[in-house]
């Protein structure tokens, strides 16, 4: 498939074309790199602008059923659901289970739905490198909700707040000491806090859980781009889909008094610039595991492990010697 008929075919809304130029996106391959560049720039401006919704929490809350229940609900209203499930890598082997697609068996038969797990490769952040990348993609094929799950939950998580228009953090029903082990910052950048599994015998300690964090909510700032009321808790029951549709309502409330006040258009706009800086970041630590960089940082690694030079000063001696390289280079060219 060239190009240019996975680019028509992309705008076109077909699923199997989304999903080859994902792979490309992911690839690690420079030829590959320069193609997936070249396709995003030939769809930037097409599509639509999908909304984006980050969603974490804690291992066994039950982030797949709610993300299953509350997909099919919106398919149900005749709007088009992307998943982009991140599953964790191994620091071992690198592989991962991605096993997402099994785990939302019904969505994932909807026509409306597509669902890709990515590995996040170690990748800080709870998300894959080219997570960002896979919901332009998605955008271009016309999806109207894209929702990003991430890796479990920790301080780190706060990147995919740089991918997404709002955050949904979901919590298992619990007590104080759970309360206390979630970490603020993730506390901080999350729009809805999702009591789930508030059904049967666990429905009244969901409740007094739900009060719990809507206290600790108050307790903290309140940010420019919330109106009254957000960020807040809310319980829910994905697997008896209870609460499912307020959410939504919630969610699209918030959403458009972000976009009457200017914040929707200007939080796009600065994550723009930090995906530019974090491609740049990158670009250039790529640059640095090439050879003849590569022998160098090596030889400078074992010293710095060996005690011989401290590891500020082998840094800046390995970009004296990247300098040096490059100025070499330009002048063969």
């Amino acid at each position: 498939m060239t190009m240019d008929e996975m680019k028509t075919r992309i705008l076109a809304g077909e699923r199997r074309a989304l999903a080859r130029a994902i792979t490309l996106v992911e690839s690690g391959r420079a030829d590959h790199r320069a193609q997936a560049t070249a396709l995003l720039e030939s769809l930037r401006g097409h599509g639509k602008q999908a909304l984006r919704i980050g969603l974490s929490g804690t291992p066994g809350v039950g982030k797949s059923t709610f993300i299953e229940a509350f997909g099919m609900m919106l398919t149900a209203q005749g709007l088009k659901v992307a998943v982009l499930a991140v599953d964790p890598s191994s620091s071992r082997s690198g592989g991962s289970i991605l096993g997402d697609k099994t785990r939302m068996e019904r969505l994932s038969r909807a026509p409306g739905a597509f669902i890709r797990p990515s590995p996040n490769q170690s990748h800080l952040g709870g998300v894959a490198r080219r997570t960002r990348e896979a919901i332009d993609l998605c955008e271009a094929a016309g999806f109207d909700v894209v929702l990003i799950e991430t890796v479990g939950v920790g301080q780190s998580e706060t990147v995919v707040a740089e991918m997404s228009d709002l955050f949904l953090l979901l919590l298992a029903p619990a007590g104080g000491d759970e309360l206390q082990g979630v970490k603020r910052g993730i506390m901080e950048i999350a729009d809805l806090i999702l009591v789930n599994k508030a059904d049967g015998d666990l429905k009244p300690a969901a409740t007094r859980t739900c009060a719990d964090y809507a206290g600790a909510l108050r307790l903290l700032r309140k940010r420019v781009q919330d109106p009254d009321g957000f960020p807040k808790a809310m319980t829910v029951s994905a697997l008896e889909e209870q609460g499912l549709a307020r959410v939504w309502d919630e969610i699209q409330t918030l959403m458009e008094w972000r976009r009457s006040e200017g914040h929707f258009d200007r939080r796009r706009a600065h994550q723009a610039r930090h995906w530019f800086e974090a491609e740049l970041r990158e670009g250039l630590l790529a640059r640095l595991r090439r050879e003849p960089v590569k022998g160098a940082m090596d030889a400078l690694g074992a010293q710095v492990e060996s005690g011989d030079i401290g590891a500020a000063a082998a840094a800046e001696e390995l970009l004296g010697t990247y300098l040096q390289i490059s100025r070499a280079e330009d002048g063969s060219a």
